[in-house]
């Protein structure tokens, strides 16, 4: 029987986020965030809310304030992170941030690390801004980026592994920046088994 994927809107920091939630409530939780040319629709086109709720996690995307169906707030981007996984009741969920979300993931990871299960960035931005705090990072961690991506190139995936203590690196070879787009497959096998190896 497929997973239901149910939209729902939280309230965070005075925004109206919306919400795409599948799986079980009491399952290893995974959040995906998503890049500036995309929404949490992108995480049910792909499959991915099903795949992975399907394989017993549960699994919730939102669309970031100003984005896809949510307002925005004034908010820091660490701090509305923070904020949103409170207000879903997540128990340190697994943070998946392609791209433009690294500005709201990585301030979280640092910041709120207790808060936080794992750590997948996807060819993320804001790396150069956090980059004297990379190896504070001490949540399982494991880096993505397609060696073709024209947008961060490759070689930011091997510095950004080396920084954080103890990541794994995942290159999907041909790739662009959206690397999962091109790869959901594989995209979907190495995300599941990351998070359940932090379980």
């Amino acid at each position: 029987m497929p997973n239901t994927i149910e939209e729902t809107r939280v309230e965070v920091g005075g925004a109206s986020i919306v919400t795409l939630v599948a799986g079980p409530p009491d399952a290893p939780a995974l959040l995906l965030l998503h890049g500036a040319r995309f929404s949490s629709e992108t995480w049910r086109e792909l499959g991915t809310l099903e795949h992975l709720a399907s394989a017993g996690l549960r699994v919730v995307a939102v669309d970031l304030p100003g984005y896809g169906g949510s307002t925005s707030t004034e908010l820091e981007a660490g701090k509305f992170l923070a904020q949103l996984v409170e207000a879903l009741g997540l128990e340190r969920p697994v943070v998946v941030a392609p791209s433009m979300s690294g500005a709201f993931a990585f301030p979280f990871v640092l910041d709120h690390g207790a808060s936080c299960g794992g750590f997948v960035p996807v060819a993320p931005a804001a790396v150069a801004r956090h980059e004297a705090r990379l190896s504070e990072i001490r949540v399982p961690t494991l880096v993505m980026w397609g060696t073709a991506d024209s947008v961060f190139p490759v070689a930011g995936a091997e510095s950004l592994a080396a920084a954080i203590p103890d990541a794994g690196l995942l290159l999907f070879k041909g790739a662009p920046h959206p690397a999962y787009l091109d790869q959901p497959d594989l995209f979907h096998e190495r995300l599941l088994a990351f998070v359940r190896s932090t379980r």
